[in-house]
């Protein structure tokens, strides 16, 4: 059969890839993790405990790394805190490893920076808190000259943590949030995206002109539309600039429960879907192990890792053969430790095939009490419906793709 050339087609590639081209980034190395470059993107997240106790600190870091968290972030709101960690950091590497951490600095926080910039492997600041400009309540506005001048301070009090990284080899997260930009930032360009990208690029253009590039942006906000400006703005700034640091995703105060996930992966997921992105953090008011998994659902579903199975199932309707549902969660329980698979568990033959061609074994309602198993495309076999998932089983270990569950 004759098939027709069809030049909307051919010159357009591009709008039919379905290829993710992520954007080109710097390295930036985070303890034994980097971030950037052509590495997957990292998963992070923060642990809740109070610094200065130290035992339930290097629970928690713990248990985070040991789900998948790859940096832990930790709050340092004092000097105590600060040289605290130099002994999480130790205990860490005699009772378990040498987890990379982060650590949060606030409020005129440039002792405490100088202090834990000793013991962690990256330093996170705020360009709103970090010089603190204590508002003035019949300002107007700022001149010039006085705008200068704060930038002249923030200057000075940062350069002594840019030498220290930069001598040291470790890495600064400029972390901007939508909610605390600094008031002449505010007064200069009003409670935007721009103010975001211009607090950040201050900053920025502060550690280049002392040589340090190991460096990372973020720009959250708690609304998506905002957080979603302000990191496509900052990528079309930093092209204009010639620069190419990472960038670390998340929404902040996302909330919890079902809002908080889809919130979540409403932003995160847009902006890497655009290429954009180097590294996540899922804000949820819920433990922080509760974080690792909504990170891995929104790379996997993207198709930037593989860290988990990937079922494939259809929706249910008056076609389907078999209780989806049930068999679906009985699949999965079976099957779930395998990861790298595409399973999909589809009602009837209607659509089966076609729409779970590309899965590596597939589980179809062929006709009542009956299942049919699929090896990509090819219909290897068709059994009782009680002995499905045994059956499923054993195709899989015939193929040798199976391993036992921990």
């Amino acid at each position: 059969m004759q098939t027709l050339d069809n030049p909307n087609l051919a010159s357009t590639p591009a709008a039919f890839d379905t290829t993710i081209h992520r954007r080109k980034t710097r390295p930036v190395k985070v303890g034994d993790i980097t971030i950037g470059g052509n590495n997957p993107v990292v998963v992070q997240s923060m642990i809740n405990e109070d610094t200065l106790d130290i035992d339930a600190s290097v629970a928690a870091i713990r248990r985070l790394h040991e789900i998948g968290c790859e940096i832990v972030r930790v709050t340092v709101p004092s000097m105590a805190h600060a040289k605290a960690l130099a002994t999480i950091k130790q205990k860490l590497k005699q009772t378990y490893q040498n987890v990379p951490l982060v650590a949060d600095v606030h409020h005129n926080g440039m002792k405490i920076a100088l202090e834990v910039a000793k013991h962690v492997d990256k330093v996170r600041i705020n360009p709103g808190l970090y010089v603190f400009e204590k508002p003035k309540g019949d300002r107007t506005e700022y001149s010039k000259t006085e705008f200068e001048e704060i930038g002249d301070k923030i200057k000075a009090t940062l350069e002594p943590l840019v030498v220290s990284l930069r001598d040291q080899n470790k890495a600064m997260r400029i972390g901007v949030n939508h909610g605390s930009l600094a008031e002449r930032m505010l007064f200069t360009y009003g409670d935007t995206p721009e103010g975001m990208v211009e607090s950040a690029l201050e900053f920025i253009q502060i550690c280049q002109s002392l040589d340090f590039y190991n460096i990372v942006i973020s720009l959250k906000a708690s609304r998506v539309p905002v957080m979603l400006a302000a990191y496509r703005l900052m990528v079309k700034r930093m092209n204009e600039l010639g620069m190419d640091y990472p960038l670390h995703l998340g929404v902040t105060e996302a909330g919890d429960g079902e809002y908080g996930r889809i919130k979540s992966t409403a932003g995160i997921g847009t902006l890497l879907a655009q290429g954009i992105g180097d590294t996540i953090r899922v804000s949820l008011t819920e433990s922080p192990e509760k974080e690792i998994p909504v990170c891995y659902s929104i790379l996997q579903a993207l198709g930037l890792r593989k860290t988990m199975v990937e079922y494939v199932a259809c929706p249910s309707c008056g076609r389907t053969l078999f209780n989806l549902e049930d068999v679906l969660h009985e699949v999965r329980e079976a099957t779930k430790h395998l990861t790298g698979l595409d399973i999909a568990v589809m009602g009837c033959i209607v659509n089966g095939p076609g729409e779970m061609a590309d899965a590596d074994y597939g589980y179809v309602g062929k006709q009542p009490g009956y299942i049919s198993l699929y090896r990509g495309r090819e219909e290897i076999k068709k059994v009782p419906e009680d002995r499905g998932v045994e059956e499923l089983i054993n195709l899989i270990k015939a193929d040798g793709r199976w391993n036992d569950p921990e």
